[in-house]
């Protein structure tokens, strides 16, 4: 079973005396320390994904702030959402919004839609599904193997959130927890899964517009993005390099073979506490203070070691 956390935090960059809309007091500045430079205000536009007008948000500090933005905007309640991509409308999970936004993306917010119960027999160790989650308490279906459990029972889709396992609620739980419940489910033993598939589009592809430009100011040059975090402020910072790119797919990799879960955020989390240290026992101590929560296999960490390793002696 594969989970990905899609969970992250998002940050208006906007520095300077106004902080949120908010005047920050005399006694929170440091006037011993020079003031950043400003940052271009950012604007990003968003359509829900099975039709709407375009709205415009801003302001937004982590994954659930972007989405109460959201549901602001089409006058919707943020639990509404199950999950955005970026730049298509369409269920695509190569376009799902995960840990960083470029500065000209447009967001799409897909919605609840059906709900459905499906009953599950497993008939071997691993049902064939890869799960993530939104960042917001949502875990969902991003992948089916095909020619395995689930892939048999049609009415389960890509995208459907998982909303309950015998009827125990999941909502709130991360990826790697749902993960792990289900396999923890027994062989033979029927179980049910109550799923929330996204509202689908129907005539109203005449209601999409053009993307427009997602930043007001004109200090990026097209080669930014905006860095999500789940604890702190979201940066903007340069697109990643070709070596992080390929150690996060790696660890991606080994994310998926030994947790059952994809987490791109998570990976390059992984690979930016990891690339600049000398030994293994470094990575591990920085791995256990950045993501000590995880409680990540000595196996594990020794594998995503030596694929760092290797990726950036170019061996891979």
């Amino acid at each position: 079973y594969d989970a990905q956390p899609l969970g992250v935090g998002t940050t208006n960059p906007e520095l300077g005396p106004m902080q949120n809309g908010e005047e920050m007091s005399p006694l929170a500045q440091d006037s011993n320390k020079p003031s950043a430079p400003p940052l271009p205000r950012l604007v990003f536009h968003t359509q829900l994904a099975h039709g709407s007008p375009t709205g415009r948000i801003h302001g937004f500090t982590n994954v659930k702030e972007l989405y109460a933005k959201i549901a602001e905007v089409f006058h919707i309640s943020p639990s509404e959402i199950l999950f955005c991509t970026l730049n298509s409308h369409k269920v695509d999970m190569q376009k799902l919004l995960g840990g960083q936004i470029g500065l000209e993306d447009f967001i799409f917010a897909h919605v609840r839609g059906e709900t459905k119960e499906v009953e599950v027999t497993k008939t071997e160790d691993a049902l064939g599904l890869t799960i993530t989650d939104n960042g917001a308490g949502y875990a969902f279906i991003k992948r089916i193997k095909e020619e395995s459990t689930i892939d048999q029972l049609k009415t389960v889709c890509v995208g459907d959130h998982i909303e309950a396992i015998n009827d125990q609620s999941i909502v709130g739980c991360r990826h790697y927890e749902v993960a792990k419940m289900l396999k923890e489910q027994p062989r033979g033993t029927p179980f049910t899964l109550r799923l929330v598939g996204p509202k689908k589009a129907f005539d109203m592809i005449g209601m999409r517009t053009r993307a427009p430009k997602s930043s007001e100011g004109k200090m990026v040059n097209g080669k930014e993005t905006l860095r999500l975090r789940s604890k702190g402020s979201a940066t903007v910072q340069e697109v990643p390099n070709e070596f992080e790119e390929r150690a996060t797919k790696k660890v991606d990799d080994l994310l998926e073979s030994y947790m059952g879960i994809r987490d791109l955020d998570l990976a390059t989390t992984i690979v930016e506490a990891g690339k600049d240290k000398m030994n293994p026992d470094d990575f591990a101590e920085a791995m256990d203070s950045v993501l000590g929560d995880f409680a990540f296999p000595d196996v594990f960490l020794f594998d995503v070691w030596g694929a760092i390793g290797d990726v950036k002696d170019d061996r891979m």
